[in-house]
This record gives structure tokens, sequence and C-alpha cells, in this order.
């Protein structure tokens, strides 16, 4: 770290130990990986990094100079090689001849998008990962290092009114300050005209937009970008106008108990009104520095701005909807009331500003409604297409939010105009690059509960449908053991790279929540959850179920009997009941899948109760069906003597069973061999003869939960592997 400067606003991470053990990609690597650690210093996704390496060429053997630069989609913070691309420097230099060719060039012309499709003419050995929108930012600046960042402190002063002579107060000839264009080839000849000019700069402000600094060495490039981060950040610290800040605070926000239970009131009902056309999930921020800033004078001015950063309004749209509501005064009514007002209004200006701006050849409007919600007293609602991508939007607002402050202390916060923000969030090569991305899967943007999902069939349903793109809810009595599954899927799928979200807001594609479907307050207490964790839900599978073994006479305590149809029942008649009553006010279609059993309909000695239980659960999917509809779809999965890997058979029920069947085994043998022998013999009792598995449960409630079978209700498909007693009657 440099003696001269003392870092408060970053976190400087460099390790040279670590690095010299590195080679020079490996290198490049770190690099970008400790300046995407670091939100303050760019945000999830943003920035770019690059380093100009000499290579063999795989077909002459020579040496030739190769640019690395983080690829097209990559994020600075997770990047692993595979992540970067590698062109050859002199093919990308070379393109400025073809380029001075064109009679009609410049920032938005014909030929700055058709240089996108020449870089791959430039790839060296064969590297797959397309290459980025801002190559020649790198390619073009005459240095073998270069960083790209996207700082909050940096973007405070490029988003100013005064921004140029801001940079010259600040950073002295250090740095100097270009004009807003967005990226592309005629921005990298600029960047290097800025070079040829100012052969001492070590890096340049690029209006509204973020940082650049080069240098030919790694370290001290990356030590050059916390150093003018810092210096930026310390100016506006300076300046910092704190209880003034946004104007001072014109609302106070709402203890942390009432914001939950406004949350839990509003979000489906929002979610229900924004996502008629396509589902989103939801991601809540009521930290203390957006609360700040929501609570505030200047925030309705400052809202109705926008964001400056592309990277931000790509995600959080040309603004939010900052919602006029005094939690000091006014109750839930009026609020919903003026969230519906707004949402009306938002869309009609979002139509409007389409219209104004849009192109002979631009692509058809997206959706109309917001992405980022603001509400006084109560913080953020971010929304995406998944959970991953409604924190990164919670995150760029975020951010946004510090570059207003920061540009608000130091001058005056100035937004991107209209015109330009429309031609970046409707650019043709964003649409292109939206139409390669791969089709959802089927179960994307759903938000599904899987009750019991700590082991058996609820575990293996769980795994099923997030391999369709499904978030799940892991729910068992268990809390270790629902939130083992979650973690299994987290493990497996990631968290994804979104990082912003307060409390269970924060998690990933899985979250692991207990509850107790016998307790209405349970069950109530975990919707509430789900609600905070996503934003609603949109399907239930309940595949919990309890089996008392009878003991030597047949028989059970009334203890257990009650308990039976506590949770085969009556847990299920609860679950339904509280979950329509949140369906009732998010208003989109649902489904909720309960799981019954083959001896609903086979009568049997030794398991009266259970069988009856179920019995009574066949007629309650029915009962449920009506009660429901049309809103939601009532189904149920009938299984048979599933064993392996079912908690409803632990060794000693399989080893009584194995004893009541007279199946020859032995008391020490195996669990597996014992659990082997007894699926054996009941698949031998079935027309398939074969064992019947939790996956197979697990493919049955998929189907159900998909749309394949939209216009199924009311029905208990069977899957005990062809049980004729089971039969139809």
């Amino acid at each position: 770290m440099s003696e001269k400067i003392t870092y408060k606003h970053v976190h400087y991470l460099w390790n040279e130990a670590a690095a010299a053990k590195l080679g020079p990609v490996e290198r490049l690597i770190y690099r970008s990986n400790l300046l995407g650690t670091d939100q303050r210093i760019t945000n999830t996704g943003g920035g770019n990094t690059s380093a100009k390496l000499m290579e063999k060429d795989p077909l002459s053997g020579e040496e030739v100079e190769v640019m690395w630069v983080k690829g097209s989609g990559g994020d600075l913070r997770t990047s692993k090689k595979e992540n970067f691309s590698s062109l050859y420097q002199d093919k990308l230099i070379g393109l400025q001849n073809y380029y001075a060719k064109t009679p009609e060039r410049g920032v938005k012309t014909a030929i700055e998008d058709e240089m996108v499709g020449a870089y791959a003419h430039c790839t060296f050995n064969l590297n797959p990962r397309p290459t980025s929108i801002d190559t020649p930012l790198h390619a073009f600046v005459p240095f073998k290092h270069v960083d790209h960042t996207h700082p909050n402190a940096a973007i405070s002063v490029a988003a100013s009114r005064n921004s140029k002579e801001l940079t010259k107060k600040i950073y002295g000839d250090d740095v100097i300050w270009t004009k807003w264009q967005r990226p592309g080839f005629d921005l990298g000849l600029k960047l290097q005209g800025v070079c040829r000019e100012h052969p001492k700069a070590r890096g340049a402000i690029m209006g509204q937009h973020g940082l650049i600094n080069w240098s030919n060495d790694d370290k001290a490039c990356y030590d050059l970008s916390l150093e003018l981060i810092e210096k930026a950040a310390q100016y506006i610290a300076d300046r910092d106008k704190g209880e003034k800040t946004f104007g001072g605070a014109k609302f106070t926000s709402l203890p942390p108990e009432k914001r939950k239970e406004l949350f839990v009131q509003v979000l489906p009902w929002l979610r229900g009104q924004i996502c008629q056309s396509q589902r989103l999930i939801g991601t809540i921020q009521d930290d203390e520095t957006l609360l700040r800033f929501v609570n505030s004078v200047d925030a309705p001015r400052l809202a109705e701005l926008g964001t400056s950063c592309p990277d931000h309004f790509l995600r959080t749209k040309i603004k939010p909807l900052y919602v006029d509501w005094n939690p000091q005064k006014e109750h839930f009514a009026a609020l919903k009331t003026k969230l519906e007002t707004g949402l009306v209004k938002y869309r009609e200006d979002y139509i409007a500003y389409y219209k104004k701006c849009k192109h002979a050849d631009s692509p058809a409007m997206r959706n109309p409604n917001p992405t980022v919600i603001l509400i006084p007293g109560l913080g953020m609602i971010a929304w995406g297409k998944d959970k991953s991508e409604s924190r990164v939007t919670a995150e760029f607002y975020s951010c946004a939010v510090e570059v207003m402050r920061g540009a608000e202390a130091i001058d005056e916060y100035i937004a991107l105009p209209i015109q330009e923000a429309f031609d970046i969030e409707y650019w043709l090569l964003e649409e292109a690059k939206l139409k390669r991305m791969p089709a959802e899967k089927e179960l994307a943007r759903q938000i599904i509960a899987v009750i019991g999902a700590g082991s058996g069939i609820g575990k293996e349903v769980a795994h099923r449908l997030v391999k369709e793109g499904a978030h799940i809810v892991s729910v068992d009595l268990n809390t270790a053991a629902a939130e083992a599954t979650a973690k299994e899927i987290t493990d497996k799928y990631g968290l994804g790279i979104g990082v912003a979200g307060t409390g269970l807001s924060a998690c990933g594609p899985a979250i692991g929540l207990a509850a107790d479907i016998t307790k209405r307050e349970s069950i109530r207490a975990l919707l509430d959850d789900i609600v905070i964790a996503y934003g609603g839900l949109d399907a239930i599978a309940l595949t919990a179920g309890y089996f008392a073994a009878p003991d030597t006479t047949g028989h059970i305590p009334d203890d257990k009997w009650a308990m039976i149809f506590a949770i085969n029942v009556t847990g299920g008649y609860l679950v339904a009941d509280e979950a329509h009553k949140l369906w009732k006010h998010q208003g989109l279609k649902t489904n909720l899948v309960l799981t019954t059993s083959a001896n609903a309909v086979v009568s049997k000695k030794g398991s009266v109760a259970y069988d009856t239980s179920k019995a009574a659960a066949n007629h309650l999917v029915r009962e449920l069906a009506i009660e429901l509809s049309p809103l939601t779809r009532v189904n149920a999965v009938a299984p048979a003597t599933v064993v392996q890997g079912s908690a409803m058979f632990p060794r000693d029920r399989v080893i009584s069973s194995l004893a009541k069947y007279e199946i020859p085994h032995t008391e020490d043998e195996s669990t597996e061999s014992l659990t082997t022998k007894l699926a054996q013999f009941y698949a031998n009792r079935t027309l398939t003869k074969s064992p019947i598995t939790p996956a197979d449960q697990a493919e049955a409630i998929f189907l159900l939960l998909t749309d394949r079978l939209s216009k199924t209700t009311g029905q208990v498909i069977a899957v005990d592997g062809g049980l004729h007693e089971a039969f139809l009657r």
C-alpha cells in the first residue's frame, strides 16, 4: 500500500506475496476480483479490466501482444479466466484503418455497431468468450494495464452539473474530463486522443459514466484506481451535508416490526399489479442509507431525475416510482391507493417516453412497470426476473443514491438526457444480447414452497423444481433439515451475483425456513417470511406426512391418532387456507399440490389411522379445488410404499415390515440392504415390478406445477408402480 495515502473510503486489498505466485493472466484476474469485491469501487457486473501481455502465437510460434479484457456479461468480483476475452492487440489497432475508411462514422452511426462484430476476428487462440462493447476503451489506451470502474464517488463527480471544473479541481492534470458519450469504438478513439494530448495524464473521468485509469504495471494500476477513488470520496466527505443531506428529513422511518407488517401487506398485491404479463421476484432494501434518502425532502425531485450511469438504469429503468406517502399520518389503505395511482401514472409516463424517443428501428416497448419502488418510512422494493437480478437492481439503485448524495454535496446532480438514456436502454446491441440469451426454463420466475423438504420426497421435489428454474422455499419442521436442503441447492446453483437485500430478502434462489403445519400461526409466519424474502408466492408442494407404527396388537395411542390427522389432513387445510388469503391479494394464477397415498383407497390391517387420514386428504383435495378456484389449481400425488430415501421408513420400521411379511433378513444387515429388500418386496406387488422412488413422486409433482396440465384440478395422480388394489373405484 502507498505510504502517502490512508484509505478511508475504499478497502486496500492487494497482497503482493499472493500476487507474486500468479502468472500474468492470473494477476489480472486477481486484480479484477479485488476491485469487484468493494461495492464502492464498482457495481456488480460493471466495469472492465485489461492487461496487454506477450503470448506465444499458436500458429506462428512467435511472441505477440495479446490484450486480455473482461468479456461481455462478466462480473469483476466473481470473474475467472473463462470470463475474459483474449485478442490480438495489433489486429485491434488495425481496425482503426477499416473504421476510418467509412464515410459516416462517429457515435451512434451504423459503423459503431458493426465494429462490435469485427472484434471476433481479432480473437486470440480461439477464445470463445464474447468481447465487451468497452473493448476499444482498453485497446486504444497506450498502456499495458487499464481499469475502468464505476465508483460511487467518481460517478458523483461525473454526474455533477459542473463536472469538468470539479475534475480539474480534484485531480489537476492527472485526470482529464471527457463529456458523456456512450461506449463504443469512437469513445475508444477519444480516449486515445486524451492520452496523446495529455501524455502525463493517468486517467479520465467519463461524463456521467465512470472512471478509467492506466499504468504499465498491474499493481500500480490497482493502486492508482484506489488513489483516484479515495481522492474523490474524500473531497465529497469534506463537503458532506450531514443532517441536511438530500435537503434533510421530511419523514421518519417506521420501526422494523411495523415495516415488516406493511411489506407483508403490500408486496403480494403489488406483485400482482406489476406481474400480469411476466412474473418478477422482489428484493427489499431498508437499511439506514436507503431510508435516509426515501425519507428526505429532496427524494421526489431526485427520484424523478433518474439515474446517471448507464449500468444503473439498464436495471433500474429511466426512473423509479416514488410514492408520496406520509408514514406518520397515513395508513395502509392510503399507501395502496397511492401505489395504484402511481403505477398508472408511471406506465403512462413510460409509454410517452418510449413514443417520444423511439427510432424507426427501435425494439418493441418492454414492460412499462417500474423495477424500483421507493416508499417513505419503508424503503425500497426492487424487481427482477430472478432473485439475483432483483438484488442487482436494488444494489444499482443504492449506488445511484450514493451518487446523488455525493453530487448534491459538491454541486448539483444531473441525469442523462432522456434521449441518451433511451438510446442506451433500447440500443440494438443490447436487444441482440437479450435475444441471444437461452430460453427461460419452465418454472422460471416462480416462487415455490416445498413443505417437508428436509428429507425424502420433499427434498427430491425441491431439487427437481430448482432444476427447472424455480425459486425454492425449503420448509420443514426441523430447521436444520430445511436449511440443509436450501444449502444443497445454493451450493450447486450459486447464490447469484446480486449482493443487495436486507435481512431475509438477501437470500439466493433457495432459502430454508421452519414451520409446524399443525399450527395456523406458524404457517402464517412462514408465509410472511416468504413474502419478505421473494415478494410473493406462486405454488406450494406439500409433502410432509406422518405415520405412527402400531403396537403388536395393531393399535396406536389416541394422541398418535390425533397427530396423524393433524399433519396429514388438518395441516393441508391450514396451509391452503392461509395461502389462499395471500393468493387472493396477489391475484395471480397459483398451484397447490398435496401428497396423499395409495393407502387412501386400499383397506388393510395395521394402519387404520394413517389410511383413514389419507382418504380424508384425498377428499380434501377435491374440496379445496372448489374452494380455491378459479385462482388456484389443487391436485395431489398418491405414492405407495416409497421406502428408499423416505423419512417415513426409518430402520426400525423397515425391520418391522420385513418381519411382518416374513422376508428373510438379519438384524445386523446394513440399513441400505434392508431397505432394498423391502422396496423390492413392495415393487413385486405392483404391475411394473419396479421400486417406487422419491424421484418418481417429484416428477409427478413437477408436472402438476407446470402449465402442461393447466386444465387439471381436483385430481389425485397415483404414482404407485401400478398397484391394482388402488385402481379408481
